[in-house]
């Protein structure tokens, strides 16, 4: 039996592990899903696979910590890292994971289960997309919209409606595998 991919998926390993075990699969992790929103800002400009080429460094710098941790990182700290090749050397960017981090402390102490919160925005359930091709796929929703909205005005930064749709996609809020993948 031959696997079928996705066409955005290139023959690059990492880019087949990401798209074969993680990509439009449900996650309700909640460390993860404050790694992708993160991550998914990095790409603004880039390519996916530049991020997930990098992913690893992220993880080391920012990840590897709790959220609560992260939102204490100094400016100091974060210029620091400009000269690391490893990350997207872009201090708006690195900025924008400790803002992220201190708006998600913000909207836990409102007493708002994150994880359950972004679920929330799709009625807890994956929307699988008819997706002949993923270039027919939408670059953003009505839904990713209003998540950028709220998210940016609970000071949430690198969180444009593309961006959050990817996000989505990324922790499988939304299926959009092409309908003949394997791994839709």
């Amino acid at each position: 039996m031959t696997t079928q991919r996705c066409g955005w998926c290139s023959n690059d390993p990492l880019y087949m592990a990401y798209h074969d075990h993680e990509w439009g699969k449900a996650n309700h992790n909640e460390k993860h899903l404050f790694e992708m929103i993160c991550l998914e800002g990095q790409q603004a400009g880039l390519s996916w696979i530049t991020v997930l080429k990098k992913r690893d460094s992220y993880r080391e710098y920012f990840f590897q910590y709790a959220i609560e941790e992260i939102a204490q990182f100094t400016n100091e700290h974060l210029e620091s890292k400009l000269q690391d090749a490893g990350l997207i050397r872009h201090i708006g960017k690195l900025k924008a994971i400790r803002d992220n981090a201190t708006a998600w402390q913000n909207m836990k102490n409102q007493g708002i289960d994150m994880v359950n919160w972004f679920w929330s925005f799709v009625d807890q359930q994956p929307l699988i997309n008819d997706v002949p091709d993923y270039k027919q796929a939408p670059a953003q929703t009505e839904i990713s919209q209003n998540l950028s909205k709220i998210l940016k005005k609970n000071g949430f930064k690198f969180v444009g409606p593309t961006t959050c749709y990817a996000f989505m996609q990324a922790i499988g809020m939304v299926n959009d595998h092409e309908n003949n993948c394997s791994y839709r």
